[in-house]
């Protein structure tokens, strides 16, 4: 079974109805949803509940999987759709954190540019926490997951010239942001170095 694509083992399960071929799925996806529900949620147990949750969910929906995408990017769809439900709940906070992708940096031992680094990571998820959990989601599927402008158009039921003009929006917005932040942790820097020169004055 391990030779089926995801798209071959979606159409035996649903002609067949045995879960082999979901349990398989499963297997393959588990825990790369999993981590996904994390960095929405910073929670194991709540990200474990949203895999339980969305699992439940795929197979009832694998009916209406039409091949139109990746198997892959539709199961990431359902994921972030999810999240975003979860995080738009009032008793939420809107908090998203960078996982794999956003902070690779090849620092050495050199621990100037570590906290330089941390600092610069610091920026961009106070600028993230700021975005609507949908734009949050759409960055993450594009820069993160590298899902192609086609099949965002695609999963999102719009042109992908729609999908461009929100891209680009929300990237301003990110950029805005992080200035912002970034001069929030200019002025703590400021305070931080004149509390210090205070006393020799």
């Amino acid at each position: 079974m391990k030779h089926f694509s995801d798209e071959e083992l979606v159409r035996l399960y649903i002609e067949t109805q045995k879960n082999a071929y979901f349990e398989r799925l499963y297997e393959r996806y588990c825990d790369k949803v999993y981590r996904k529900c994390l960095s929405f949620t910073k929670d194991p147990l709540q990200a474990e509940d949203l895999t339980h949750d969305i699992f439940l969910k795929l197979v009832i929906k694998l009916g209406g999987f039409k091949e139109q995408a990746k198997f892959s990017t539709w199961l990431y769809s359902i994921t972030y759709n999810h999240c975003t439900d979860h995080m738009r709940s009032p008793q939420r906070r809107t908090e998203v954190y960078m996982d794999e992708g956003w902070e690779r940096l090849d620092l050495g031992a050199d621990d100037g540019l570590a906290e330089l680094a941390e600092m610069e990571a610091q920026k961009l998820k106070l600028a993230l926490e700021q975005l609507d959990p949908t734009e949050q989601s759409l960055l993450l599927m594009k820069y993160q997951d590298n899902i192609s402008i086609r099949e965002l158009a695609d999963l999102n039921g719009i042109t992908e010239s729609a999908v461009k003009m929100r891209l680009k929006r929300t990237r301003d917005k990110l950029r805005k942001y992080y200035l912002e932040a970034a001069l929030f942790w200019l002025l703590l820097a400021i305070k931080a170095a004149l509390s210090i020169r205070w006393p020799f004055r």
